[in-house]
C-alpha cells in the first residue's frame, strides 16, 4: 500500500521538491483513492487549498506522477483523461461505462496467456492496460 511518505521519497529521489501545489494535488488523489478523478476536479481541490494554482501546474504534476508510476491515467467519456492513484489494488483492469463514466475493477487479467508469445517475439513487457467499454445496467436501460 502506498502512503504519502512513499510518494514524497520517490519525488525527492527523482529531484522533485514537495511544493505546496504538489502536496495539494497528492492530497486530492488520496481523497479519491480507489476511484478515478478528472484533472479539473483535482484542479478545483488544489485551488481550495492553494489559491493561484493554474491548470498547467496540475497537468505537469500529473504527468510527472504518471511517469513515476504513482498514478494511472485512462480516458473515458469522449476521451477525457482521468487519474487513479496506484496504491490499494493488485494488478487489475477496468470496465468503464460510456454513459455515466462508472468504473469497476476487473481483477482477472486476460492478457496473461499472451506473455509467452510476446516473449518468444523478443519483447519484454514492462506494463500494460486493458479496458472494456460498455454501459452499466442503469445506462443500458435508458437507451
Amino acid at each position: 500500500m502506498v502512503d504519502k511518505g512513499i510518494i514524497e521519497r520517490k519525488l525527492k529521489a527523482n529531484n522533485y521538491k514537495l511544493t505546496p501545489q504538489r502536496r495539494a494535488i497528492i492530497d486530492a488523489l488520496f481523497e479519491h483513492r480507489g476511484r478515478f478523478i478528472a484533472a479539473g476536479e483535482i484542479h478545483s481541490k488544489t485551488l481550495s487549498r492553494h489559491s493561484g494554482t493554474d491548470f498547467s501546474t496540475v497537468y505537469r504534476n500529473l504527468e510527472i506522477l504518471e511517469k513515476m508510476g504513482i498514478i494511472h491515467k485512462t480516458n473515458i467519456r469522449g476521451g477525457a483523461a482521468v487519474y487513479e492513484l496506484i496504491c490499494d489494488h493488485s494488478h487489475h483492469h477496468h470496465i468503464i461505462c460510456k454513459g455515466c463514466g462508472k468504473t469497476e475493477i476487473i481483477s482477472a487479467c486476460p492478457l496473461e496467456h499472451l506473455m509467452e508469445d510476446v516473449e518468444d517475439k523478443g519483447f519484454t513487457v514492462i506494463d500494460h492496460k486493458f479496458e472494456l467499454y460498455g454501459y452499466c445496467s442503469k445506462c443500458y436501460n435508458k437507451r
